[in-house]
Parts: structure tokens; C-alpha cells; sequence
């Protein structure tokens, strides 16, 4: 108990003039970094907030800019593929739908996209 109290008299007594200036440079140190690090996390918080409220939604399908499925019912469209075209396999990607097929002897892809609603290729494939 007795070193108890020498520790408090020692706490006690005033510090020489040079121990406090480097004390009080010390405490103002503390208060201008503890300041630029509240207002670091406050410009980060904000930035955080503000990318959260401004973000783009969610596109709900992926296709090219201009194509939206309608929400209320399903899309509607008619491809119109020439006469006397034999399909052999439909095969789709985003907003477009390839028929394979032949036509007259020939063998035929058509590309029919559903964002314009026409085909908009005609390849004839050869040997």
C-alpha cells in the first residue's frame, strides 16, 4: 500500500517546463489525427451512402440495349422463314434465335432477332 501512494505523489507533481510543451505538442497531435480520421470515415461513409442510393437496377434480361420483355404478359413475335425451309435445330442466345435448317438442297442458318422482330442473317453454309 505504501508504494500506492508514492506512485499518486509522483503523479501529482508539476513537470519542468521542457516535459510540458512536449506534452501539450503531443496532445494536440493526437487531436488533429484523431480529427483527420473522423472526417476520412465520414467522406467514406458518404461515398458508400451515396454509390448505394445512385446505383443502376438490375437488368431483368439479358439482351442488347433496346430489347424489355414486357412485365404484364410474354413477348409476342412471328418469324417469318422462307417457304419450303426444312429446321433441323433451334438454338437461342439473348435476344436472338438461330434456326438450322436447308432450303432446297442448300443448307441454310437464319437468324431471326426478337429486339427488331426480324431475321436479320441469312447464311448459306457450303463445303
Amino acid at each position: 500500500m505504501a508504494n500506492h501512494d508514492t506512485e499518486h505523489q509522483q503523479d501529482d507533481e508539476p513537470l519542468d517546463p521542457v516535459m510540458e510543451n512536449v506534452r501539450r505538442k503531443m496532445v494536440r497531435l493526437q487531436i488533429v489525427s484523431s480529427g483527420i480520421i473522423i472526417v476520412s470515415l465520414m467522406a467514406v461513409l458518404f461515398a458508400v451512402v451515396y454509390k448505394v442510393k445512385n446505383r443502376p437496377e438490375a437488368e431483368k434480361v439479358a439482351a442488347p440495349v433496346g430489347f424489355a420483355v414486357p412485365a404484364d404478359q410474354p413477348l409476342s413475335a412471328r418469324a417469318a422463314l422462307p417457304q419450303g425451309f426444312e429446321i433441323q435445330s433451334v438454338s437461342s442466345s439473348g435476344s436472338q434465335i438461330l434456326f438450322w435448317g436447308s432450303l432446297k438442297g442448300e443448307r441454310k442458318v437464319l437468324i431471326f432477332d426478337l429486339s427488331v422482330g426480324r431475321i436479320v442473317a441469312d447464311v448459306t453454309v457450303t463445303n
